[in-house]
C-alpha cells in the first residue's frame, strides 16, 4: 500500500469522573474535557491537532463518563471538522494501554497503518504530522512526544533517557525518586498496531504468572489479581519501561510549549498559551477593540459572538470570554476564563480567575489573585451560580457553587 493510501486513526483518552477531583468544583456539572480553554472544549485542541494528520480516517474519544455526557459535543465536532468522532465508554477503567485494547476491532475497522494516541489533559501545540513523519523514518512500533524540564520539575512526570543520535527510546521510568533525566515523556503517541500484540503480551505473561500462583497458593492468587487486573494495562509500566532499548519505541523532541491539565489554575494558564497560539494558528478566534465603538482589548482575548461587552470596559490580556457574557461599563477583565451565562456589572475588577457558570459579579466588586498557577490558591476560582454583590472583594480564595457574598474574603474556602 503506498504511504498516500495509508489511513490513520487517533485516540484520545478522557477519563471519568473518578478522576480528575483536584479539578473541582469546575467539574461538579461539566466533564473536565469539556471545559473551555481559550473559548473551546479542552478536548477540542487535540481534535482540531488531529485534523491535520494526513489520511486521518476517525477520531475516538476512550472514557468511562456516560455517553449522554459526550453526545451533544461529539456530533457538533463531528459536523465542524468532517471527520468522524466517536465516543467509546468502557464498562470500568482498563488502564491507558489497557482501553485501546478493549476497543481494538472498532480502532482497527479502518485497517490503520498508524495509531495515534493522545491524553486529553495535555496542552501542547500536537506536532503530530512531523511525529508521523519522524516516526516512518525511524520503523519502530512507537514513538513518544518528548520535552526537555527543569530537573526540579522532571520527577512529577515520566523521566527517559534516549539515544541522542537515533533517538531511540533507552530507559524509560514513571515518576522515579531519585533524578534520571531532563527528558519527560508528554503523553503523545503514534503506534503501529503491532501496539496490540504488545498489551496483548502483557495480559497473557500477567494470567500465565497467576496460573503459576494458583498450584500453590489461592491467597497469592486473589493479592495478584486484585492489585492487577488480567485487562487493566498501563502504558507506561507495562509497555514503555519493558520495551526500552529494544529498537521498538523512540522519541520525538518539541521544543515548543507543553503542560499538563490536572488543576483549574494550570487550566488558566493552558487557556493563555492556546490563545497565544491563536496568533498563527487561528487570528480569526481572537477580538480586537480600541476602545471607540468596542472595548478596548490588551493582548490575546477570546469574545464567544453572543457575548455583550460594553464599548467602555478594558479586556486582556489572557481572557476568555464564554457564550451569553454580559459585561458591564468600565470593567476591567486580565487573565481570566469567564464561563457561560455570566453578568459583571459597572466597574468590576476579575484578574487571575475563574468565573463559573451562571454567576453574578456586582458593581464595583474585584475578584482576583495572585496569579501563582502552581500554589494551591495561586487563582480565584468560583463556581457555578455564585453571587458576589456590590463592592465585595473575593481574594485568592475557592467558593463553591451556589454561594452568595456579601462580605469581602480573602484565603478561603467557601463551602
Amino acid at each position: 500500500m503506498e504511504i498516500s493510501e495509508e489511513k490513520v486513526v487517533a485516540v484520545i483518552m478522557v477519563g471519568g469522573p473518578t478522576k480528575g477531583t483536584r479539578f473541582r468544583p469546575l467539574s461538579f456539572n461539566t466533564p473536565k474535557p469539556l471545559f473551555p480553554l481559550a473559548g473551546q472544549a479542552m478536548v477540542h485542541h487535540p481534535i482540531s491537532a488531529c485534523k491535520r494528520i494526513p489520511n486521518l480516517a476517525q477520531i475516538f474519544l476512550i472514557g468511562f463518563y456516560e455517553e449522554r455526557e459526550f453526545a451533544l459535543y461529539v456530533s457538533s465536532i463531528s459536523n465542524e471538522l468532517k471527520v468522524p468522532v466517536r465516543y467509546l465508554k468502557e464498562d470500568k477503567p482498563h488502564g491507558s494501554a489497557g482501553g485501546l485494547y478493549y476497543f481494538r476491532n472498532m480502532i482497527m475497522e479502518d485497517c490503520p497503518s498508524h495509531i495515534f494516541l493522545l491524553n486529553c489533559d495535555v496542552c501542547c501545540n500536537f506536532p503530530l504530522p512531523d511525529m508521523l513523519e519522524a516516526h516512518r523514518r525511524y520503523g519502530g512500533m512507537g514513538t513518544m512526544l518528548v520535552i526537555k524540564v527543569s530537573a526540579e520539575s522532571a520527577s512529577q512526570f515520566g523521566e527517559l533517557v534516549a539515544d541522542p543520535i537515533t533517538k531511540e527510546l533507552l530507559h524509560y521510568t514513571e515518576k522515579p525518586e531519585t533524578f534520571v533525566s531532563d527528558l519527560i515523556n508528554c503523553g503523545v503517541y503514534v503506534f503501529t498496531p503491532d501496539i496490540f500484540t504488545a498489551i496483548e503480551g502483557v495480559s497473557t505473561h500477567r494470567e500465565d504468572r497467576a496460573n503459576l500462583r494458583r498450584v500453590s497458593s489461592f491467597e497469592s492468587l486473589q493479592s495478584v489479581t486484585r492489585t492487577f487486573p488480567m485487562d487493566f494495562v498501563r502504558l507506561d509500566q507495562d509497555i514503555l519501561s519493558p520495551l526500552a532499548g529494544k529498537k521498538q519505541l523512540y522519541t520525538y523532541e518539541t521544543m515548543d510549549f507543553w503542560e499538563q491539565i490536572k488543576t483549574p489554575g494550570m487550566s488558566l494558564k493552558c487557556s493563555a498559551l492556546y490563545l497565544a497560539q491563536f496568533r498563527s494558528a487561528s487570528p480569526h478566534l481572537l477580538a480586537s477593540g480600541d476602545g471607540t465603538k468596542s472595548a478596548t482589548v490588551i493582548g490575546d482575548v477570546y469574545v464567544h459572538p453572543s457575548a455583550k461587552v460594553h464599548p467602555t470596559a478594558k479586556i486582556g490580556p489572557n481572557v476568555s470570554i464564554s457564550a451569553n457574557v454580559r459585561v458591564g461599563a468600565g470593567v476591567r477583565l486580565i487573565s481570566c476564563i469567564i464561563l457561560d451565562d455570566v453578568e459583571i456589572k459597572e466597574n468590576a475588577v476579575i484578574i487571575h480567575s475563574i468565573v463559573g457558570w451562571k454567576s453574578s459579579i456586582g458593581k464595583w466588586s474585584r475578584v482576583q489573585a495572585d496569579g501563582d498557577y502552581n500554589a494551591k490558591l495561586g487563582i480565584t476560582i468560583l463556581g457555578e451560580a455564585v453571587i458576589v454583590e456590590d463592592e465585595a472583594a473575593v481574594i485568592n480564595s475557592i467558593v463553591l457553587p451556589n454561594k452568595t457574598l456579601n462580605i469581602s474574603v480573602q484565603d478561603e474556602i467557601i463551602l
